[in-house]
């Protein structure tokens, strides 16, 4: 936990007492040339890319030393849930850009680190690896991002706007933020957010038989999401700065997405499946044809959202294979 003060936000607001959580892999070397930022998807933590990590994987910690940096408002870091001095609703907006200036400050200050071989995610982790080359273009030397949206579509913004109205429901929330814990919300929430939109009819299909079955994986995802604790208060914010995000509105580009894009400069490998039900594809095809000499990879998974994981070991297999490759500088 990396104590880094008081974070003044782009909205001119301030989250006291700032507390970056992250965890690191490897060493980092004399020279600090070595150092890989990886950023965390919405509700997620830094175990988010683990299946990427480990000996001959695309980040492997004998070569490269690998930060995870848990993104505000996650549970870990400075959140609503954990602030003392700003709990609750009483907690900042902030933008997906004061993620990456936490990070920024959590890498030069404690680390003092000037320069990344990669900045890396998936989904609003993706999103902030996008970021990252257009707030600090020299920053780094590559950028991977999985299933990204440099300009948050209308259909997401929906899709999180529900997500929000789920949990809303529930009689816990008072209209100015929840008593208790919001179990019947977490319940629709899951229904939406882990059941339907985190895959495809036909990745369901494969495992899901018949009715009786559906029900059963329902119940488990349930138990799963609540097991995992993610504090309503936090997925209100973080969906928040989601829904609001646009390379485009950094300062300088005036709203102006492709310019952003097309400002940036670290080499970029943007991958995506098919077919996704939250961040659509098109959004990430989108992107890297605005970036300069991108790279877009198909990932040949018909699991939707869920292929920038290790839900499916081949999904796996295929990002370190690509990703270890085009860090390798082959791809």
């Amino acid at each position: 936990m990396a104590e880094l003060g008081d974070l003044e936000l782009e909205s001119g607001e301030t989250i006291f007492d700032y507390r970056q959580s992250y965890v690191t892999h490897g060493q980092l070397d004399r020279e600090k040339s070595n150092a890989v930022l990886v950023c965390i998807s919405l509700s997620g933590n830094h175990h988010r890319l683990d299946f990427l990590i480990g000996p001959g994987k695309a980040l492997d910690p004998s070569r490269d030393f690998i930060i995870a940096a848990d993104p505000v408002a996650n549970g870990l870091s400075t959140s609503p849930s954990n602030s003392e001095r700003q709990p609750g609703m009483r907690f900042p907006r902030f933008a997906i850009r004061d993620m990456v200036q936490s990070q920024h400050r959590l890498l030069t200050r404690q680390f003092g680190i000037t320069r990344l071989q990669a900045v890396i995610g998936a989904s609003m982790g993706g999103m902030q690896a996008l970021q990252w080359t257009v707030s600090h273009p020299l920053f780094m030397r590559a950028c991977v991002a999985m299933t990204p949206m440099a300009k948050t579509s209308a259909w997401a913004v929906l899709v999180t706007e529900t997500a929000r109205s789920c949990l809303m429901a529930d009689p816990a929330w008072t209209g100015d933020g929840f008593r208790a814990a919001p179990e019947r919300g977490w319940r629709a929430y899951t229904g939406l957010m882990s059941a339907l939109l985190s895959r495809t009819p036909a990745a369901l299909a494969e495992f899901l038989p018949d009715c009786a079955e559906a029900h059963l994986w329902f119940e488990k995802l349930r138990a799963q999401n609540r097991a995992n604790g993610f504090d309503a208060h936090d997925y209100l914010y973080q969906s928040w700065a989601y829904e609001a995000h646009d390379v485009g509105t950094t300062a300088g580009f005036e709203g102006d997405t492709a310019a952003a894009l097309a400002s940036i400069k670290a080499r970029t490998l943007i991958l995506a499946p098919p077919l996704d039900l939250f961040n659509p594809a098109e959004a990430a095809r989108a992107a890297a044809a605005r970036i300069p000499g991108a790279q877009f990879i198909e990932i040949p998974s018909m699991q939707g959202h869920q292929a920038a994981t290790s839900t499916k070991a081949e999904d796996a297999a295929f990002l370190n294979r690509v990703i270890g490759q085009f860090l390798k500088g082959r791809g």
